[in-house]
C-alpha cells in the first residue's frame, strides 16, 4: 500500500466549482473501449499484472470458514503453477493483492493466511456495508472491530444521503472519524457512483473523500444495480489527478462491480495508464474488486501457455 492520505481541510468553494462535461467524457469513455489491447504473450504479461492487483472477494450471506479458507488459498496461488512456470514466473511470488471479506470474517482470513505463513493483507468492508444506514456509532465500531480482528485495509462506503443532499462538510466530518477509526489501517472510500445521480456528485463525493484523508476511493459495493462504469471511472481518475496536482499526494483507484473478464481487466489497465501514468499500475494505488474476474484470467492464461482452452475441472476455483 502507499503512504497514508494525510488529507487537507475541506475546500467548499472547489466542491462548489465543480461542473462535468458529460459529452466529453462518454467520448472519452468510447475511445477507451475502442483501442486495441494487447495480444499473446505481451496479454499475458498484463494480465499477471491484474491478478496482483484483484482484491480477491467474497461478501455473501453463505460465507463460512471454510469458504474464505479456499479464498486464501486461491489468492496465494492464484494461477497454477505450471503455468507461471511456462511463463518463467513461477518463483515471482505472484499472488493477488489482498482477500477482502465481511467483518466477521476476518478472522478467519488472518487464521488461514497465518497458516499458510503469508503476509497477504486482509481488507474488510465496513460501516453498515453495502447502504450505509445504519448508526454512525455502530459504524465507527464496526470498523474499530475489524481492525482488532487484524484487518489492515479497511473499505468503508459513504452515507449517499449527504452526497445527493450536498450536505459535503458532513460527510467530509464522518468519512473524517472512519479515518480515525481505522488508525493504522489504510482506508479505502466506496462512492456507490451508481447512487450518486449526476457525474459532478461522483467528483464532488471523489475529492471530499480524499480531502477527509481515503487512501482510495472505490466506485462500487457491487451490489447496486450499476457497478464500476468507464465514464464514472473517468471522472473518478480525474478527481485523482487534480488531487495530486494540487496537493502531491496519490490516492489509489479501485473499480468494483461488475468486473468478470479477462479483457475488461486489460481495459481497465490502460485506462489507469493513459490517465494516471504507470506509477499507479501497482497494487498500493490501483486494485480491481472482484471474485469472478480471476477465473476468466486463468483461462486466458491456460490458452496462452498451451493453445487450448481448460475445460472447468482443469482451473481450481476459489
Amino acid at each position: 500500500m502507499s503512504s497514508r492520505n494525510p488529507g487537507t481541510a475541506l475546500d467548499l468553494e472547489w466542491i462548489s466549482r465543480v461542473r462535468v462535461n458529460t459529452q466529453a467524457v462518454l467520448k472519452r469513455a468510447q475511445n477507451i473501449q475502442g483501442q486495441k489491447l494487447p495480444k499473446k504473450q505481451w496479454q499475458s504479461a498484463w494480465l499477471l499484472k491484474a491478478v496482483t492487483c484483484i482484491d480477491l472477494t467474497t461478501l455473501s450471506g453463505d460465507d463460512t470458514p471454510s469458504n474464505v479458507h479456499r479464498l486464501c488459498m486461491k489468492a496465494i496461488q492464484p494461477v497454477r503453477r505450471d503455468l507461471l512456470r511456462k511463463m518463467d514466473m513461477h518463483d515471482k511470488g505472484v499472488t493477488t493483492a489482498a482477500v477482502c471479506v465481511y467483518p466477521s470474517r476476518v478472522a478467519d482470513a488472518v487464521r488461514s493466511l497465518k497458516a499458510a505463513n503469508s503476509s497477504l493483507p486482509v481488507a474488510s468492508v465496513a460501516t453498515g456495508f453495502p447502504a450505509g444506514q445504519t448508526p454512525l456509532e455502530s459504524r465507527l465500531q464496526e470498523v474499530r472491530s475489524a481492525v482488532s480482528d487484524g484487518a489492515t485495509e479497511i473499505d468503508i462506503v459513504i452515507n449517499r444521503m449527504l452526497a445527493l443532499t450536498g450536505q459535503w462538510e458532513a460527510m467530509f466530518n464522518e468519512i473524517r472519524q472512519f479515518r480515525e477509526a481505522c488508525g493504522d489501517a489504510h482506508m479505502k472510500t466506496i462512492l456507490a457512483v451508481g447512487e450518486l445521480e449526476t457525474l459532478s456528485n461522483v467528483y464532488k463525493a471523489s475529492m471530499v473523500a480524499m480531502m477527509a484523508g481515503s487512501d482510495f476511493i472505490k466506485t462500487s459495493t457491487g451490489k447496486e444495480a450499476v457497478n464500476a462504469t468507464y465514464p464514472v471511472a473517468i471522472v473518478m481518475l480525474r478527481a485523482i489527478r487534480d488531487y495530486f496536482l494540487c496537493t502531491g499526494h496519490k490516492v489509489g483507484f479501485k473499480p468494483a462491480g461488475g468486473i468478470r473478464t479477462a479483457q475488461e481487466s486489460l481495459v481497465w489497465l490502460t485506462l489507469i495508464k493513459e490517465e494516471l501514468g504507470a506509477d499507479w499500475l501497482h497494487p498500493h494505488l490501483f486494485r480491481l474488486g472482484a471474485s469472478s474476474l480471476l477465473a476468466d484470467i486463468e483461462r486466458q492464461i491456460y490458452h496462452e501457455a498451451t493453445g487450448q482452452y481448460a475445460a472447468h475441472h482443469e482451473l481450481p476455483m476459489a
